[in-house]
């Protein structure tokens, strides 16, 4: 049996594992190397790859970055979790706020340690990352249109990083990286139409506060119609292995959102919807195995 002290710090683990969001960061890692392997340096062997330090630095301080914005987007959005997630909010405040930006800013500290590593300009990279982060949350978030275009960039970045690293311009990663931004970016409206109370409590402009559910239902299906032209591009114009398989469920599940989207009317029709975006996005990171299913094999030695 556990003592109460082990409890409780096993209660405060989890706890900041809630607020950095630790699954998220896992599959963003995940995400990371399979593009690395699979899609960036594809001609390289994957000995070389895997075990490249500069990557692995690159990865960490993707890591602690985002884990930092996780925790300064906790800290000013603590009053309207409270409202869209009670739960998830008393868990969070186990840990106090104080402790909560002592770590923010010793998570930011090691993501510079980290990129200085590789270069001078990832140093400056991670930076202006970390910057906009905390700009995004601070004043940004609150803002329709601009907010959730910042956030779908945001949540982007880290893969922009890896793409810099290996300076891989192929036509079909620019593809694969607009349909990854349509979906982040209805992933954030839908999220925004599951959090309207909270935010219209605390006074965040979000599109559905100002402009209505209307005009965001029209929006996202704008977005999902967008989403079938690089789902066809990528099916037709070029080879992707068998991960053609997924972008076919993909478009399946996507018609699925929209036709449960005109017939949402509350936050658990919402919350349904958010993820079965979030599926799709987590689903993408594992395909790209799909690519080539003998690359591993292959490119041992």
């Amino acid at each position: 049996m556990l003592s109460r002290k082990q409890k409780h710090i096993l209660l405060k683990f989890f706890s900041m594992f809630s607020v950095v969001r630790g699954y998220n960061i896992l599959v963003i890692v995940i995400a990371q190397y399979l593009a690395s392997i699979y899609i960036l340096a594809h001609d390289k062997p994957l000995r070389h790859v895997v075990f490249d330090i500069n990557l692995f630095m690159l990865v960490l301080a993707s890591s602690a970055t985002i884990a930092g914005g996780y925790i300064i987007n906790n800290f000013y959005d603590s009053e309207k979790d409270l409202i869209n997630r009670p739960i998830k909010s008393k868990l969070d405040k186990l840990i106090s706020q104080n402790t909560k930006l002592s770590f923010y800013f010793v998570l930011n500290f090691m993501a510079v340690i980290m990129a200085s590593y590789v270069s001078f300009r990832a140093v400056i990279f991670f930076s202006i990352y970390i910057f906009g982060i905390w700009f995004y949350s601070h004043k940004l978030k609150k803002l329709p249109f601009i907010g959730n275009l910042t956030s779908a960039i945001l949540t982007i970045t880290p893969f922009f990083a890896i793409f810099m690293y290996y300076k891989n311009f192929e036509t079909v990663i620019f593809v694969h990286a607009i349909f990854l931004f349509l979906l982040i970016s209805m992933r954030e409206l839908t999220k925004d139409l599951e959090n309207i109370t909270g935010d219209l409590t605390q006074d965040y402009h979000t599109i559905p506060v100002v402009y209505g559910e209307g005009v965001s239902k029209k929006m996202l299906t704008i977005l999902a119609l967008l989403t079938l032209v690089p789902c066809y591009l990528l099916l037709y114009k070029f080879e992707i292995g068998h991960m053609y398989l997924y972008f076919y469920l993909s478009i399946i599940l996507i018609v699925f959102f929209l036709i449960m989207l005109w017939k949402s009317k509350t936050k658990l029709h919402y919350l349904l919807l958010h993820n079965v975006l979030k599926f799709i996005i987590v689903l993408g990171v594992f395909s790209i195995l799909l690519i080539d299913v003998h690359v591993v094999l292959n490119r041992l030695f």
